[in-house]
C-alpha cells in the first residue's frame, strides 16, 4: 500500500488529516518524503506506525509514551513494552482502588441523604474518616467543629455515631 496520499494514509487507518499531521508535530510520525506527483506519499511502514500509536491509544498510553515505545516496536524487541504495560497496569490497579474508594463513599452520601441528617447529607459529610469528611479534628470556617454525621459500610448499613 505504498504511495498513499495524506488523505487516503489518513482514512485508511480511520483517521483525519489532521490527526495525522498532529502526530507528524509531535514526532511520532515522520512527513514523508514527496514522490514524483509532487504530493507525500505515506508507505506501509507508515501505515504500521499509525497503527501502533492507535492501538496504544486505546491501550491508555500517553502520547509521550508511545513515543519511547516506538522505539522498541520497530526493534522488534519486548522487554521494554513489557515493563511499560506492566506499569501501566499498576496505574489502572491504583485508580481501580481510588474509584472503589469514591464508590463507597457516594454510597454512605446516599444511605445518609435517605436515612439520616438531612444536615450531612447537604454537607456531603459521609463520616468515613477522610478529610474534610465532619470527623473530629475538621473544622469548619470560622472555627467551629462539624457534626460527627453517620457512618456507614458503604454497602447499605448506616449507623448513628455517638
Amino acid at each position: 500500500m505504498a504511495g498513499l496520499t495524506i488523505g487516503k494514509f489518513a482514512g485508511a487507518e480511520g483517521v483525519g488529516v489532521e490527526t495525522v499531521r498532529f502526530y507528524q508535530r509531535r514526532g511520532l510520525l515522520a512527513a514523508p518524503a514527496r514522490g514524483r506527483s509532487g504530493f507525500r506519499e505515506y508507505t506501509d511502514d507508515d501505515r504500521w506506525r499509525l497503527a501502533f500509536i492507535r492501538r496504544a491509544r486505546r491501550l491508555g498510553f500517553s502520547l509521550a509514551e508511545i513515543s519511547e515505545l516506538l522505539g522498541p516496536a520497530e526493534a522488534r524487541s519486548t522487554d521494554e513494552i513489557v515493563r511499560a504495560a506492566e506499569a501501566k497496569l499498576g496505574a489502572i490497579a491504583d485508580q481501580l482502588a481510588e474509584l472503589a474508594r469514591r464508590q463507597c463513599r457516594l454510597r454512605r452520601l446516599v444511605q445518609v441523604c435517605a436515612h439520616g441528617s438531612s444536615d450531612d447529607c447537604l454537607a456531603l459529610q459521609v463520616g468515613d474518616g477522610q478529610p474534610g469528611d465532619g470527623q473530629p479534628g475538621d473544622r469548619q470556617p470560622g472555627g467551629g467543629h462539624l457534626g460527627g454525621g453517620h457512618l456507614g459500610d458503604g454497602h447499605g448499613q448506616v449507623a448513628s455515631s455517638a
